[in-house]
Formats: C-alpha cells, sequence, structure tokens
C-alpha cells in the first residue's frame, strides 16, 4: 500500500509583508480545502509534525555571509527541517512518498547566501540532497524544478555536481525573474550535461507540459537512473498566478506529479493563494497517494490563449536542439596561489530583490576526470563591501582535489577574513572569521 507523508508549515510568524504574495495566507486555504474534501481522513496519508533543522545541515550545503547568527533564519529552519523529516522517512522506506506543504520556499537560495531572494533565505531541497547523501548514502539525486521561475540557486548549488541532475521547466528568463535558466547552461566542467534548462514561452498550459514531460523529461531521467527525485513543487505555472503567464491547470499538475513519481515534492512558488493553490496542492496529493484527481476543478477558468498545437510542437523541437547542440566554452584561470591543476573561471552578478543590492561572485573549479572537483567561490557584498570566501571539497573527493581544498584553505587565511570549508567528502564544515576556527560535524 501506498504511504505518502504530509507536513504543514504556514510560517504564522514570518511574512515579507502584509500585501506581499508570499504571505502566511498561502497554505491556509489550502489546510482548510484538504480537510475539509477529507484527504487526510484517507489511510494512505501520514501527517508529520514540523521540526527545527540544525545550523549543521545548512552550512554544509550554503554558505551564509557575513555570519549566519545574523540573520533571522528561525522560520527557514523549520521548512528545511520539514524536508528532512519527510526526506529521511522516505530514504528509511518508512514512507512511499511526500509532500512537505512549507513556506518560506527556496530555490532561488544559492551557494552563497547574503541576504533573501525571490522570497527565499535557505535552499530547502538542496540541503535535504546533501543531508540525504551524508547519512544514507546515495549517490545519483535528480531535482525536478516546475517552479514557473528558474531554480538559479538550486542550480547554483549543484552545478558542478556530475551526480546531481537538474532539471527545470520554467517561464522563459528574458520575461521574468531572475533572469536565467537558458539552454546553454548544462552544468560544470566535470558536470557538464546535468543541467537541463527548459524556458518556455509564456502560454504554454497542460499539454506543453505534458508533452515536454513525456518526450524530454522522462527520456532524461530514465538516462540518468536517480536514486530519489525531489519535485520543487512552485504552483505558479497555473493560469491565475499573478506573478506569471502561463496556463497550466491543477489537474495538469496531478498529471504532471502522476508522469514524474517523485519521491518528495516541496512546495515553491504559487501566489493565486484562492484561485490555484488549493487546487493544485490537493491534485498534487492525491496523485501522489494513487487517488484519481480528475474531480479537481478550479472555479475560475483560463483568460490568457494557451500555447499548443504545431506551434508548440516546433517551438519545444528547436528549444531541444538548441540545448543539445550547446558546447562548453571554458574560461582557464590559474591564480598565483591555487594548487596545480586547471581551473575554469567564470564571474556571476546575483541580484538580491528583497532589499534591492547585487552581489559580486568569482567562481573557480579545478578540472577533475576522477571526482566532482575542488571548487572556489570569492563573492562580495556590493551594498557593504563585505567579502567571504567559499571552498568546497566535493563527494567521493579524490586525493588531489581533498588535499587542493585543504591547501586553499590554509593560503586563503592569508588574504581573506571570513572562509568557509564545506568538505563534503568528510562531512565537516570549518568557518574561519580571522581570529579562528569554528568546526562543525
Amino acid at each position: 500500500m501506498v504511504k505518502t507523508g504530509i507536513i504543514f508549515f504556514p510560517a504564522f510568524d514570518w511574512s515579507l509583508g502584509e500585501s506581499h504574495p508570499e504571505r502566511e495566507e498561502r497554505l491556509l486555504y489550502t489546510q482548510e480545502q484538504i480537510f475539509e474534501e477529507g484527504i487526510m481522513d484517507l489511510p494512505q496519508i501520514i501527517q508529520y509534525s514540523p521540526e527545527v533543522a540544525d545550523i549543521f545541515d545548512v552550512l554544509r550545503t550554503q554558505a551564509i555571509f557575513p555570519d549566519y547568527r545574523k540573520h533571522d533564519l528561525d522560520a527557514h529552519l523549520i521548512a528545511v527541517g520539514s524536508s528532512l523529516i519527510l526526506g529521511r522517512a522516505i530514504a528509511k522506506k518508512e514512507l512511499t512518498n511526500g509532500f512537505a506543504l512549507i513556506r518560506p520556499p527556496g530555490h532561488h537560495s544559492g551557494a552563497t547566501v547574503w541576504d533573501n531572494r525571490g522570497f527565499c533565505t535557505l535552499n530547502n531541497e538542496a540541503i535535504l540532497v546533501n543531508a540525504l547523501r551524508t547519512e544514507y548514502g546515495l549517490k545519483k539525486v535528480a531535482i525536478v524544478d516546475t517552479d514557473v521561475h528558474h531554480g538559479d540557486g538550486t542550480q547554483d548549488i549543484f552545478y558542478n555536481d556530475p551526480n546531481v541532475l537538474y532539471i527545470s521547466i520554467h517561464q522563459d528568463g528574458r520575461t521574468l525573474f531572475p533572469g536565467t535558466g537558458f539552454t546553454e547552461e548544462k552544468g560544470g566542467p566535470n558536470a557538464w550535461g546535468t543541467v537541463v534548462n527548459i524556458p518556455l514561452v509564456p502560454g504554454v498550459g497542460d499539454e506543453g507540459f505534458i508533452y515536454t514531460f513525456e518526450n524530454w523529461i522522462l527520456p532524461k531521467l530514465e538516462e540518468f537512473q536517480p536514486e530519489l527525485i525531489i519535485n520543487s513543487a512552485g504552483q505558479d505555472n497555473h493560469y491565475t498566478d499573478p506573478l506569471a503567464s502561463m496556463n497550466v491547470s491543477a489537474q495538469g499538475y496531478g498529471k504532471i506529479t502522476e508522469l514524474l513519481k517523485p519521491d518528495l515534492a516541496v512546495l515553491e512558488g504559487g501566489y493565486s493563494i484562492q484561485g490555484a493553490l488549493p487546487y493544485v496542492n490537493m491534485a498534487i496529493l492525491l496523485a501522489l497517494a494513487g487517488e484519481d484527481y480528475t474531480g479537481v476543478v478550479e472555479p475560475q477558468k483560463p483568460k490568457h490563449k494557451e500555447v499548443s498545437g504545431e506551434a508548440f510542437l516546433s517551438f519545444i523541437h528547436d528549444l531541444k536542439k538548441q540545448h543539445e547542440n550547446a558546447k562548453p566554452n571554458w574560461v582557464f584561470r590559474n591564480e598565483k596561489y591555487f594548487p596545480s591543476g586547471e581551473w575554469v573561471y567564470s564571474e556571476k552578478d546575483i541580484f538580491y530583490d528583497t532589499h534591492w543590492f547585487r552581489e559580486r561572485r568569482k567562481d573557480y573549479i579545478r578540472k577533475c576526470n576522477h571526482c566532482g572537483g575542488t571548487v572556489l567561490l570569492l563573492t562580495q557584498n556590493l551594498e557593504t563591501y563585505e567579502k567571504g570566501a567559499v571552498i568546497r571539497i566535493p563527494f567521493e573527493a579524490c586525493e588531489v582535489c581533498e588535499q587542493a581544498g585543504y591547501d586553499l584553505f590554509d593560503t586563503l587565511k592569508e588574504r581573506e577574513k571570513n572562509i568557509i570549508l564545506q568538505n563534503l567528502s568528510k562531512n565537516k564544515v570549518t568557518w574561519y572569521t580571522g581570529s579562528g576556527e569554528v568546526n562543525f560535524g
């Protein structure tokens, strides 16, 4: 028998403003609808209670600058903890699958964090993935992001990880925040092809999404063979969402869930609080539980013209060709203090829309034929001019890359005052503050 876990965490005490789209009412109508319809009485639905995540689980995956203690993380840590509870229950085979109906969302929060952006401060799914890989020995994980906005934070965290497949189907970044997620973004030098971005034109609905899943996303998952599939279940592709321009229905979301068969769905965006969320959430939950979702019908009807038929087929065919034909264009740069090897260099300008400032980042990844490669991120807040550095030693690091991480750490202590060393291979985090080291793990 299917066992589907569910957690509600509306985060009543966290809000970006009474009239903000990301506010506590987002989940209240969903709770009422699911209880009123008797969904929670189904024998296969098991409700869990939220818990607070440990800060170590966060720092293993994300570097919080200038100091995690200066951020208000209470609600975010409970959202992370809720994801961890269901993820661990699934890894232990207590559940078949689960749905974390939580806020705040997380998929715009990347490898370096200076503040909230895109309503996100901590990345719920990314933190969960690294926790499960550490605790249960999972190797290959897929994250399929169905939020209307590109999950640039999740992509950022796993861009250089060959064992995490990240697929995002979203409205074209030229028409919507955060302005990223194009077909040529396919992964770093040791993980090329593990990122798949599918930027859709506004107006695509159920037909286009289902076709894309059946003819692009599911074959890619079959090829990758993940041990775990996580759905970043953003619901702002719905035709009533006030922040976007797509045409997906609640039944469409149910069908997508039925096709994907995720082990865990984690709520991301979706801001049509009454017109969409209660219906979409119910359709997803019913699909996870193996129940009929075709009776879930929203009160409002679509107002926008749907992009479908031959026009859509021609578009998606060309988009897939663009993805397949995209080739890497690495820039190599070795600084004088770098350990031996070839280091691929790139720059990022990251916009924090909540408090309106930018982060500038210089990224280096050691090219390696044996592991994911050592990563160095040099970051600066362009509002305060504070700086930070992140060194990441990957899971199952080869001896050379692990030593390169330690050597970088020792060298940077002479140049930087705020360094976080994430040793995923040894499950340890070291934070250097200029006056000493703090160890986690």
